[in-house]
């Protein structure tokens, strides 16, 4: 029988034993960077265990970019949206199941959204023989979890923060961390190839840049290329900092017509930069301008300042603890959870105008000047609220 938790709680004996922990996050890379609080809690809490973290093939590209995360399992669940498309052949499960028991993993805990059940992956760690697992579910899990977190959640009447709610998942079983701030680290490397890519561009070290990043996995995210291009033009005129477009080699049709929406130079490393390398521009950038995608939670991890062309698809993704404002219209339709504009108008996005995005980049620039003067790796700490 599960162990309902409803309330904060001292860390019981068993999780102060565990020193092989399996976290399970399945979503994109943005989600798993929203988590990295709650695995730093994880880490604090159990400073010698061994974490590894069971994620889509697509966020695996995090690995060796996590600094609390000892080990990748790539794993495409097709209870997940991305694994949706590719039936699993038969003893999939099973297959799974096999390679995590071989593992030895004491706890588990399954990091979802509101939305989706944790179910399918309890039943994958049970079946792996872990014996302690933790997440929050809505309806009663029974034997599945040994740690359930009842999920209260509802999308019509507000939603905790990603952050909030993995960081409460954690604290259930008494894991806390003393900085709630997203992680993500590069290496000397990533600095140093950046470099070479960017003097091949002609830009030099002490090139002044914002990034504008046009892409989105999901339709309903993204804000009109051209759009962006109008307003990279206004932030370009008036700072006179370079504009350095990112995405990737795919979304380089949409880089292109940002760019022929604007009358400065424009930089595209389009398919060019590898994630650590990504990283390390985003660490060196005045500000980045963006669709609601992962590098918005890489530039919250580096303390890069962000306007966020947040589409009101769903509210608990914002920027995290980083100077930021975010920018839509107010709809209807919000919180539609929809991965394309279910009225076909995309007015949450296409009606904010490229000068109120110009003028919200242009102040945070102003605000955060010494960006110029700082190391790329040194983090901010200061947080700035806009609407």
């Amino acid at each position: 029988m599960s162990r309902a938790i409803e309330s904060a709680a001292e860390m019981p004996k068993a999780w102060r034993a565990a020193r092989r922990i399996l976290a399970v996050r399945l979503d994109n890379l943005g989600d798993v960077l929203m988590t990295t609080p709650a695995l730093a809690a994880i880490r604090h809490a159990l400073p010698g265990s061994h974490i590894s973290l069971l994620s889509s093939p697509g966020s695996a590209m995090l690995s060796g970019h996590l600094p609390d995360v000892d080990a990748f399992i790539p794993f495409e669940a097709p209870w997940m949206k991305a694994g949706a498309g590719c039936p699993p052949g038969p003893g999939w499960l099973e297959s799974m199941a096999t390679q995590l028991r071989a593992m030895a993993f004491d706890a588990a805990i399954i990091f979802t959204v509101c939305t989706q059940s944790p179910l399918p992956a309890a039943m994958l760690c049970m079946m792996a023989g872990i014996p302690l697992r933790l997440a929050h579910c809505r309806e009663n899990p029974y034997a599945l979890l040994s740690d359930w977190v009842p999920d209260h959640e509802v999308v019509e009447h507000g939603m905790r923060h990603e952050v909030a709610r993995q960081l409460a998942l954690v604290a259930r079983v008494g894991m806390q961390t003393p900085s709630n701030r997203l992680r993500f680290a590069f290496a000397a490397d990533d600095e140093a190839s950046l470099k070479q890519l960017m003097a091949a561009e002609g830009l030099g070290p002490a090139a002044d840049y914002f990034v504008v990043h046009v892409g989105a996995s999901a339709a309903s995210r993204r804000y009109p290329a051209a759009l962006f291009g109008a307003a990279a033009n206004l932030i370009a005129a008036r700072s006179g900092a370079l504009a350095v477009f990112t995405g990737s080699s795919a979304e380089a049709p949409l880089i292109e017509t940002a760019r022929c929406a604007m009358g400065t130079p424009a930089h595209s490393l389009a398919g060019r930069l590898r994630l650590g390398e990504l990283g390390a521009l985003l660490a060196g950038a005045r500000v980045l301008v963006s669709n609601n995608s992962g590098p918005v939670h890489m530039a919250a991890a580096l303390g890069t300042p962000v306007v966020d062309l947040y589409a009101l698809t769903n509210p608990q993704h914002t920027p995290w603890e980083v100077p930021a404002v975010v920018l839509n219209e107010d709809v209807p339709c919000r919180n539609c959870l929809r991965s394309e504009c279910p009225e076909g108008h995309h007015r949450c996005l296409s009606e904010v105008r490229p000068r109120r995005v110009a003028d919200a980049a242009l102040a945070l620039m102003q605000a955060f000047p010494d960006r110029l003067q700082r190391p790329a790796h040194q983090a901010f700490s200061q947080s700035v609220e806009a609407g």
